[in-house]
């Protein structure tokens, strides 16, 4: 009972602080410390949070994205996992121990706990407050202590040191067919398999977060006609041009996959609708720009569309496509939504 009452105590005393007095005193705080405003997105953190990681204070962007990105890719299913049942009231309290990405390129681990300090009038959170501590150290004792009670003393060393040298070559290998596996071989942009993976995942961050979440389905427009008047080479050749222009027109974090053919899917996190069609619009003047393949001056359909709430990938896809459908119809070189 005692700790329920000290959690109601910090959720009244920190939800009654003006903002930026709160984060003037959290900025005199060594741990690292964290404030989600679920409402607007944005998230302070405090100098220590940045410190524990290796990065200069406030030099990351403050959204729940650089959080996910410093998570390890193998903790960061259960970590999600708290953090939704302790959101969603199913948990009393949020506190997990994983690992994040330092600014080295290392990872360290940390132990986060954080609370609700206020929710909106439909239950939803509407501002949540939490604290980074580093438990590097304690892992590190508690790794050396396992070791010197199996210890089999310098055999028993040499080889964990060379299992350890064939771990990191397994390691680079498995990275390196991953990125086979995910990536289409002529475009070197992800493949099929991979965005069947990454919309899914879009899609949940989008709801959890309550962030926009948009699509853009592309199509280039004729493209058999180039195959058959010059052959499959130099249709290959434009494909590749096609991608390399509308790569440059991708911004950090977008995800460009070639769906099959000549056809191509583009995720947006983060984005409306609005800001989607004016980024299409982009890569539509890019290709205006480019060298005609023979006769045929290379142009794409494209359909733009905006997740529903609660909409899963699978009605966002056919609603992208639906959306593609009618820039074809409509003449192509066409932007629907």
């Amino acid at each position: 009972m005692e700790d329920a009452s000290n959690n109601e105590s910090l959720k009244f005393n920190l939800s009654d602080l003006n903002e930026d007095m709160l984060h003037t005193i959290l900025e005199l705080v060594s741990e690292g410390i964290w404030d989600w405003n679920a409402n607007t997105g944005f998230v302070y953190r405090n100098p220590g949070w940045y410190e524990m990681l290796g990065y200069a204070p406030h030099s990351l962007d403050n959204s729940v994205l650089t959080w996910e990105n410093v998570i390890h890719p193998d903790d960061h299913a259960h970590v999600m996992a708290q953090f939704d049942a302790y959101l969603n009231r199913r948990a009393p309290a949020y506190q997990a121990e994983y690992r994040c990405r330092m600014q080295d390129g290392t990872y360290t681990w940390i132990e986060d706990r954080g609370y609700v300090i206020a929710r909106n009038a439909d239950g939803s959170v509407a501002r949540m407050v939490g604290a980074h501590r580093s438990i590097a150290d304690k892992k590190r004792l508690l790794e050396a202590l396992e070791q010197r009670n199996h210890s089999l003393e310098a055999i028993v060393e040499e080889r964990t040191r060379e299992l350890s040298r064939v771990n990191q070559q397994l390691q680079i290998q498995l990275e390196e067919n991953r990125k086979l596996a995910e990536t289409d071989v002529l475009t070197s942009v992800a493949n099929r398999y991979r965005l069947e993976k990454a919309l899914p995942l879009a899609c949940d961050r989008a709801q959890r977060f309550r962030q926009p979440l948009s699509l853009i389905a592309m199509d280039i427009d004729d493209f058999k006609n180039i195959n058959d008047h010059y052959g499959h080479a130099l249709g290959d050749a434009a494909l590749v041009q096609v991608v390399d222009s509308v790569k440059r027109c991708a911004r950090e974090g977008d995800l460009l996959a070639r769906w099959g053919g000549d056809e191509f899917i583009m995720i947006l996190p983060d984005t409306p609708l609005a800001d989607a069609r004016l980024l299409t619009e982009d890569i539509r003047r890019a290709l205006a720009i480019l060298l005609p393949v023979g006769d045929y001056q290379v142009t794409m359909s494209f359909g733009v569309v905006q997740r529903f709430e609660d909409e899963q990938q699978t009605g966002l896809l056919a609603r992208a496509d639906q959306a593609l459908y009618r820039s074809k119809i409509a003449g192509k070189n066409v932007i629907s939504g």
